[in-house]
């Protein structure tokens, strides 16, 4: 293999600690070229990511997250006869976190693939969308 296109596939990858000591990493310099044909670009597209979440004896179900900038109205979930409440939203490549508002009451996500703290430092689920 030819020294440029070795240095032209090489990824470099820092991991650095925040302010809770928890890693995250951060990608210093991809080589990549971006003038491809038809390049995958994850961090652009979305995908339809279903939520449900059971309160049968709720009012009204909420769906807030870093995605919609935590706006309590902005994602009214639908009730469905079974007492399941769901809603589809478009999310884009990455980690987000959300939560259920159950007749204004916050409520973590017992499907959810994790927990996280929001900007307030409550407890919040975890959502992972590759």
């Amino acid at each position: 293999m030819n020294e440029r296109l070795r240095q032209e596939s090489t990824i470099n990858i820092r991991i650095e600690m925040n302010s809770s000591g928890i890693g995250h990493f951060l990608f210093m310099n991809t080589m990549f070229s971006k003038s491809t044909a038809h390049p995958y670009l994850a961090k652009k597209s979305t995908k339809p990511i279903n939520f449900y979440c059971t309160a049968p004896s709720a009012q009204s179900v909420y769906l807030i997250g870093d995605f919609n900038a935590w706006d309590p109205t902005s994602h009214p979930m639908r009730r469905r006869v079974d007492g399941w409440w769901f809603i589809e939203v478009q999310l884009a490549h990455g980690h987000h976190r959300y939560q259920f508002l159950v007749d204004d009451k916050p409520t973590l996500d017992p499907q959810a693939a994790g927990t996280a703290r929001n900007e307030r430092n409550e407890k919040v689920s975890l959502l992972a969308v590759s």
